[in-house]
């Protein structure tokens, strides 16, 4: 690096560490060891891993807590740093899991069964409010602590991946006086105890994590520096000049500049996600299948992707391939009967249009005498993943003979509303999902109650969608699991309640003096322990 580079990088390395003093974060700022800086998509909702609710929540989250079991970025073998041994118990309807010695929570206080149990019975507890839990609630029935290293978690039925419905974070009952009935607005959310390898605390304009040393890890960074990213082509600049040292995501039209940086190296990052436009079909016109079916014609993927993406037709290796369903195409639960809808056919469109009763006026589509709006909304960071998309979605469904309206949802009404099924004023919204370790969509269409549909957009209720879910639900062997959501996939691309757009890589950039740094799919930062930063 040139003397002015390095004296640039230095100037906003400086400046990255005064924001955190500023943030309320200096004890650990002023800890030794080495630092190592990055920018995410945003800062954290919450550091609570029960109100986690977007991406950057479970990559933060991840850091600070452990989960009971996860599969391992290597080999995807199912493994854990928590418990030495789990077996199953009540012809199969428990798990007995037995910790290992040793672990310890950020306070200093011993990791118990006692712990496993209250995690359990706080997701139980109807009076946390928690999206996550309620999902558990489903699948976790109790749990009993047996010894003080041996925890009993009972299932609501036998599951044949159970091992993987132990996925959830461990929580320490301490904090909390044994009180189940946990809420989002308490201070651990923002400074919390957990047992992962870094603790966190969260400050008004960043994130700081400090390592700790326990029995199960030992990370050799001592200083992590989570900063909110702004223009990506900013984040680019920073990041050669070593102001950071890393970028959690960098959007396709950039990774050329970052692959031609000797100081740089892209980084694969499988977030298991695709991209949609949920349709809101309790609305008007939408509220008719032909309709939707309509948009999906006219919408043409190829071209979206070219302008906003940069994908070249023809291109070799694309970062982002098209989806007919809710499941990226390496997923066993893909129907590949299931075509895509690369390119548009306005004339196709234009006669399901005509059959549900439209009309064209002057070029426009009106529905019982009046022209059809519709109110187009996007989550708005996918701006930087997509630059442009939101105006080219709206441009193909103007020239289609559709008004419209743009709006950019931030992330915070996105979590409130959108996923809440309140944002009813939109007739469309673009979106992203990602999946855990467990490849679920039910919570995305399955109709709305207490514990069941918790993400459903527009608050869709399709029964042959509900029976193919239930299908899933009662499923005792992989292959199973398999038809029913192939099944639920076909019902779902032709009911279209989300046209379902592509799945798009992630690229993370990091500067070449990061070693070791292993990503997990999802979680990112499961195997922080073996990360190295240093000349």
């Amino acid at each position: 690096m040139s003397r002015r580079g390095r004296k640039e990088g230095e100037g906003l390395y400086d400046s990255a560490r005064h924001l955190l003093v500023a943030a309320g974060l200096a004890g650990a700022v002023l800890s030794t060891g080495a630092v190592l800086s990055f920018y995410e998509e945003s800062l954290p909702g919450t550091l609570n891993p029960l109100y986690a609710q977007s991406m950057v929540d479970w990559r933060s989250q991840e850091l600070v807590f452990d989960r009971i079991y996860f599969h391992s970025p290597i080999d995807n073998r199912i493994m854990s740093r928590v418990v030495e041994k789990g077996e199953l118990a009540e012809g199969g309807k428990a798990y007995k899991l037995t910790l290992k010695g040793g672990l310890k929570w950020h306070d200093g206080k011993a990791v118990t069964s006692k712990d496993v149990c209250f995690t359990v019975n706080a997701m139980l507890d109807p009076k946390t409010p928690s999206p996550m839990a309620a999902g558990y609630r489903t699948v976790l029935a109790g749990c009993e602590a047996q010894a003080p290293t041996v925890a009993l978690v009972r299932f609501t039925k036998v599951f044949h991946n159970p091992q993987e419905r132990l996925g959830f974070p461990l929580l320490p009952e301490a904090p909390f006086a044994g009180n189940t009935a946990i809420s989002p607005d308490l201070d651990f959310s923002a400074h919390p105890v957990g047992s992962g390898a870094y603790k966190g605390n969260k400050g008004r304009r960043g994130v700081a994590f400090e390592a700790y040393p326990n029995a199960h890890h030992a990370a050799t960074i001592a200083q992590l520096s989570l900063q909110e990213g702004g223009d990506p082509v900013v984040q680019v600049v920073t990041l050669r000049n070593n102001g950071v040292q890393g970028i959690v995501a960098v959007p396709p039209p950039l990774r050329a500049d970052v692959s031609a940086s000797d100081d740089l190296q892209l980084k694969s990052y499988d977030l298991r996600s695709w991209w949609f436009m949920a349709v809101n079909s309790k609305k008007g016109a939408l509220g008719d299948k032909r309709v939707r079916q309509a948009l999906n014609l006219i919408i043409d993927r190829t071209d979206l992707r070219e302008k906003s993406i940069g994908v070249k037709p023809g291109e070799q290796n694309s970062p982002c391939e098209f989806i007919s369903g809710p499941f990226v195409q390496s997923s066993p639960f893909y129907n590949r009967s299931v075509p895509t809808k690369d390119k548009s056919d306005r004339a196709a469109a234009s006669k399901l249009l005509t059959d549900a009763g439209l009309t064209q006026i002057g070029g426009r589509w009106h529905f019982k005498g009046q022209p059809v709006v519709l109110n187009i909304g996007m989550l708005a960071p996918l701006d930087n993943e997509a630059p442009d998309l939101l105006t080219q979605v709206a441009n193909q469904l103007g020239a289609g003979g559709f008004e419209r309206q743009e709006t950019k949802v931030t992330v915070d009404d996105w979590n409130r509303r959108v996923l809440t099924g309140k944002a009813t004023e939109f007739d469309l919204l673009v979106g992203k999902w990602s999946f855990g370790v467990v490849e679920e969509v039910n919570d995305l269409f399955e109709t709305r109650a207490t514990t069941k549909g918790t993400l459903n957009i527009f608050n869709y209720s399709n029964a042959t969608v509900d029976q193919s879910i239930a299908e899933y639900n009662a499923a005792r062997t992989d292959t199973a699991a398999d038809d029913a959501y192939h099944k639920l996939h076909g019902i779902l691309a032709d009911d279209l309640p989300y046209l379902f757009l592509w799945k798009l890589d992630t690229k993370s950039a990091w500067r070449t003096e990061v070693r070791g740094n292993t990503i997990s799919p999802y979680y990112y930062w499961t195997e922080i322990d073996s990360w190295k930063y240093g000349p």
